[in-house]
Parts: structure tokens; sequence; C-alpha cells
């Protein structure tokens, strides 16, 4: 993650059913949907005036140490959050156990 982004908090914002990260002014989120400790991330959106940037990037790696905080376990839904666990495989260890997308991707 840039350095930039270090100090910027994710929001879980419940009334939207978003993660979010403002960077100067703009706002990055990650729909989600939530039930009891598990927690499905959906769909990731960046606002233009941040491509390019990083942070997406910033808001999946801050949603994932959040979730990992909160004792909670994912199901990345999101192409983007699976492409980044993927890449990032030590990730898996807060994906959901009933979740089977990476063992059919072979990874």
């Amino acid at each position: 993650m840039k350095e930039e982004f270090i100090p910027l908090q994710v929001v879980k914002n419940d009334s939207t059913h978003r993660f979010e990260l403002t960077v100067d002014g703009y706002t990055a989120f990650i729909d989600f949907k939530q039930r009891d400790q598990v927690v499905k991330l959906i769909h990731t959106e960046s606002p233009e005036e941040l491509a390019g940037r990083g942070v997406a990037t910033a808001l999946i790696e801050k949603t994932l140490v959040y979730l990992e905080q909160q004792q909670l376990t994912l199901i990345p839904l999101c192409p983007l959050v699976f492409a980044y666990i993927k890449r990032h495989p030590e990730w898996k260890r807060i994906v959901d156990p009933g979740f089977k997308g990476f063992e059919e991707q072979n990874t």
C-alpha cells in the first residue's frame, strides 16, 4: 500500500452496506452483505478521479485487515477482492471454509 494511504481509515458504513475509504474528498467503496460472522464482499468501485493511484487496492487491504481484527470470515464475490487474494494467498486465512472458489481455480 502506498504511504499516503496508511493513515487513512476504512469505514464500515452499515446504513449503505459499504466499506468506504475517502481520499482527496472522493470515496471508494466495497459493497458488502453480512450474516452473523460472515461478510460477502460483492463489488468494489473507485471514482474516476482516483484512478491509477492504488486506492482500490488500499481499500481492499484495509477492509481485509478490518475483517480479521473483527474475527469475521470472508466470501470474496467481488472479482477485484478475489484477484487480490489470489495474488496474496496469506489472506485465505480469513476466507470462509465453505468458499471453494480458489480450489476451483487450481490455485
